[in-house]
């Protein structure tokens, strides 16, 4: 099977798809884990603070600014040969990390983590649209979905306990160690079982686009990263000025080559398919949320006085819910028909305004009451998982499958992009609202209003959603078939 209008599915097709899923798996996952180990990195290899923070914003940059171009040579080259590549490489990477000897190489490690990452992700979702009849996709995208259900709850979980147990006295390299022995297993089984899927006559690479995309990606997301904490340096303002100059410069390159007959990296005819716009926008109001799990560990450790053992128990109804949510997609299916992820996305609004109705009526100072906290949580939990499997299907299934890796990559940096901005803008509310105090009062006042912010977007997310599921997907779909892919 190694083109796109395959007449009958391939009977492995299942089989095929847990071997990918490995590779949405383990992205959100070293995302995660990575955030326990800080204090150990710190004893072990004497990182600043401003290391530890290039740890983490050195692979969720690299990351996403990859992503679109990870999809599209998915495309060109092949999913699984690419998915295998970037396994490959992120096993290879992840050995860097473990064996690194100062923080210079670990930053170097995570780094490369986040390029490889990019490349072998968003194959599993562009193979959706590949290589399963219409009936499967909806249960395709909600084991997806559950995938990063999963890894929101036994990222930092997993981390605390390899890192207690000191296996083989690595101390901390071990949850980035543990990389390798899932890649080979993965590599043992997966390349008897998945078969290459591409894009037809997708045979030439836009190294140009390729650029462009990532220098517009990365003057708005490096900012957006890293300019809070460096307290808005003239570097990160520039680089938000460049971002639309970059941006208007990579859409009108990309458009020359698509009516030159080029194979652009992102096909602006195919973004202008009826609703596409429109469905990214719900993606990006989508990750609003991103900020809540940091300011609610702030509140929770701020406010309360709870140990960051305590506190990350606290968020364990939120991954369950988030958990749960993808795999009974199908069901709310039957029962809301579209509607599910505009349902979704109400529930987390209403979660939040729930949560915020809850520390408004507790005293300052005092723990919320954990028979209301809980379910809350769960339900926020339980409403983002629901919306995401709907979500994603909201957005691929308006392209023609020949251009599933590069919408892939378009959906999964747009989720990106909002995780970076939500947190840049609504965690500078927050702390705006902070000002110089750190009393609980204020921090409490200040998640209040967070809260109500992050509430605002998802509750614009849910209408907008509502618009878009009146117009069938796959109609909107047809858009992107009138000029077949060079």
């Amino acid at each position: 099977m190694s083109r796109e209008d395959v007449s009958l599915p391939d009977p492995r097709r299942w089989a095929m798809f847990v071997i990918l899923l490995v590779g949405a798996f383990l992205p959100p996952l070293d995302f995660f884990i990575i955030n326990v180990a800080l204090p150990s990195i710190r004893q072990d290899l004497g990182a600043s603070a401003s290391t530890e923070q290039l740890v983490i914003s050195a692979y969720a940059g690299l990351y996403a600014v990859t992503l679109i171009t990870g999809g599209r040579l998915g495309d060109i080259y092949g999913r699984g040969r690419m998915f295998f590549i970037g396994l490959i490489g992120f096993a290879a990477a992840s050995l860097l990390c473990g064996c690194a000897g100062s923080p210079w190489a670990l930053v170097i490690g995570r780094a490369l983590q986040g390029i490889t990452a990019a490349v072998m992700a968003p194959q599993a979702l562009a193979s959706v649209q590949a290589i399963f009849p219409e009936a499967e996709k909806p249960l395709a995208l909600s084991l997806y979905g559950a995938v990063f259900g999963l890894a929101s709850v036994v990222g930092q979980a997993l981390g605390g306990v390899l890192i207690s147990l000191n296996l083989f006295g690595l101390g901390w390299r071990v949850i980035v160690l543990v990389n390798l022995p899932v890649a080979a297993l993965v590599l043992l089984f997966g390349i008897r079982v998945l078969k290459e899927t591409r894009a037809r006559n997708a045979t030439r690479l836009d190294p140009g686009g390729m650029a462009l995309s990532m220098l517009t990606l990365a003057a708005l997301i490096v900012p957006l990263i890293e300019g809070r904490e460096a307290g808005w340096p003239l570097w990160a303002r520039a680089l938000l000025i460049a971002m639309p100059v970059l941006a208007w410069l990579f859409w009108r390159y990309e458009t020359r080559l698509g009516r030159a007959g080029g194979s652009p990296l992102v096909d602006p005819a195919v973004l202008q398919a009826p609703g596409l716009g429109r469905a990214l926008v719900v993606a990006l109001l989508y990750y609003a949320i991103a900020p809540f799990f940091l300011l609610f560990s702030v509140f929770l450790q701020g406010a309360l006085h709870t140990s960051a053992l305590s506190a990350g128990l606290v968020f364990l109804p939120f991954g369950a819910g988030f958990l749960l949510g993808p795999l009974l997609t199908p069901l709310f299916r039957r029962a809301f028909g579209v509607y599910v992820n505009p349902f979704g996305m109400g529930l987390q609004s209403a979660g939040l305004l729930g949560l915020l109705w809850l520390i408004t009526t507790t005293p300052i100072g005092m723990h919320p009451a954990s028979i209301l906290l809980a379910p809350l949580l769960f339900t926020i939990g339980f409403g983002q998982g629901l919306a995401l499997p709907t979500l994603m299907r909201m957005v691929t299934g308006r392209v023609a499958p020949a251009y599933s890796g590069m919408i892939a990559g378009v959906v999964s940096s747009t989720l990106q992009i909002s995780t970076a901005l939500s947190v840049a803008v609504i965690g500078g509310i927050f702390y705006s609202a902070l000002g110089t105090r750190t009393d609980p009062t204020a921090i409490t006042e200040a998640f209040k209003i967070a809260l109500a912010c992050i509430a605002l977007c998802l509750a614009a997310g849910m209408l907008l959603s509502i618009t878009l599921v009146r117009q069938p997907a796959a109609q909107a779909g047809m858009a992107a078939t009138i000029r077949p892919p060079q």
